[in-house]
């Protein structure tokens, strides 16, 4: 826990640790390199079967949020309520900013601020804009600290996003940092002067862990890593591997990953004949990851806007891919061609074109200059402007000397306690 002299930052997520979260564990383990002290509250207890190796490498203690359901849930906000009217300055005038607020998350907030005083917790910052944020928001406002938060891909574009919601939390956030150039003008087209203070930091990579490898001599393999969810296009993949294979019986393509989507994806696979050429081998530990991408030609990324709305921001597997020398195929969606540009450092095609990703792929299997080409110069991006300790230095540039810029609220009188009482019971 943070005991020590010097400040501490507490990290806000929905789940720790997640599969598909590298970019978290990257992060922290850059900061505490770097000296920093950190915390980790999760909101929710981990739910996947498969998690990074470098986990074992975070000192940061974890604390699980809703640990405690003693007595009720009822009985669990009365007791917190009346805990933090005894240890937070102040709390019966700021409680009114979680009128409208998740009743959850409003116990979680309140436990969560009491925590920040007793481990001397100085800022708060919170990964992904949604429930992460809300519950860093409130914490921060009741314990009287700034907090900041980085907006990703789904927090964003979801069709579920709230707009009024992510806008109060672009303005109350001392600072707000998202991953991509393509998110930030978004933010800033869309909220206006509520996110002029938001700023463009790119999920970096401990580049140590990611040994490069000239693709001169690779097996004709493609590779596609990712959840098993529409917006990553994996149809569009197999949909491409059929066309290769109506003329080449050279080539195999290997899916990581599991998700909702798995037994649409192996039905496809199957209607069109091509179990022989096409596998889901299901979710793998990061070390098989990185093994699977340097022994492959070419690592597929044919991401797509889903029809909800959610799309990647910068899928971070194209980050390692590169990083390790694997040339890519990705779409012009988002973020993706500020890192594969075209003809330079991958290779782009349109979101929904499987006909395009077809060719685009065979001209990887079939020509090693070009993949080492386009793999050297793509290594040399990932280190100019990904490396994790340069961009985990830009995110603690945010913590430093920052006031909290959430406005008082007049009066906890003003919150209708018993509405969320029933939500919760």
């Amino acid at each position: 826990m943070c005991y020590e002299s010097h400040d501490c930052v507490g990290y806000v997520v929905k789940r720790y640790p997640r599969f598909s979260e590298t970019f978290i564990v990257n992060e922290v383990l850059a900061h505490e390199a770097a000296g920093l002290d950190v915390e980790i509250f999760s909101l929710r207890p981990p739910v996947d079967t498969h998690f990074q190796n470098r986990i074992s490498e975070v000192r940061a203690p974890v604390t699980y949020l809703d640990r405690d359901n003693r007595g009720g849930k009822s009985d669990v906000f009365w007791a917190a309520i009346q805990e933090a009217e005894l240890k937070l300055p102040e709390f019966s005038s700021k409680l009114a900013l979680a009128q409208g607020e998740d009743a959850k998350d409003t116990i979680q907030a309140i436990q969560l601020a009491l925590m920040t005083q007793e481990r001397d917790i100085r800022h708060l910052h919170a990964h992904f804009a949604s429930s992460a944020a809300s519950v860093a928001r409130m914490a921060a406002h009741f314990a009287g600290i700034p907090y900041t938060l980085t907006a990703h891909a789904k927090d964003i574009f979801h069709e579920e996003v709230e707009s009024d919601d992510l806008r109060r939390k672009l303005t109350d956030a001392s600072s707000v940092i998202t991953v991509s150039d393509f998110n930030l003008q978004y933010l800033r087209k869309t909220f206006g002067p509520s996110a002029s203070r938001v700023v463009r930091v790119y999920n970096g990579l401990d580049l140590h862990q990611y040994p490069f490898l000239l693709p001169a001599d690779r097996p004709r393999q493609i590779i596609g890593v990712g959840r098993l969810v529409e917006k990553k296009g994996f149809n569009d993949l197999i949909t491409a591997c059929a066309i290769l294979a109506e003329h080449r019986d050279d080539f195999h393509c290997e899916i990581i990953g599991d998700g909702e989507c798995g037994r649409e994806l192996q039905d496809q696979i199957l209607e069109l004949g091509i179990a022989d050429r096409v596998k889901l081998i299901g979710p793998q530990p990061q070390s098989q990851v990185i093994a699977a991408m340097q022994s492959s030609a070419v690592l597929a990324a044919p991401c797509i806007v889903g029809g909800d709305g959610n799309r990647d921001g910068l899928p971070t597997v194209l980050l390692e891919a590169m990083a390790l020398g694997t040339p890519c195929v990705g779409t012009d969606v988002t973020g993706i061609p500020e890192v594969l540009r075209h003809e330079q450092t991958g290779l782009l095609v349109g979101q929904h074109d499987p006909h395009a990703l077809a060719r685009a792929l065979e001209r990887l299997l079939d020509d090693p200059v070009l993949r080492i080409r386009l793999a050297s110069r793509a290594r040399d991006l990932i280190a100019a402007e990904f490396d994790a300790h340069a961009n985990a230095g830009a995110v603690r540039e945010q913590f430093v000397g920052l006031k909290g810029s959430i406005s008082e609220c007049d009066s906890y009188s003003h919150l209708d306690v018993p509405a969320m009482l029933q939500e919760v019971s």
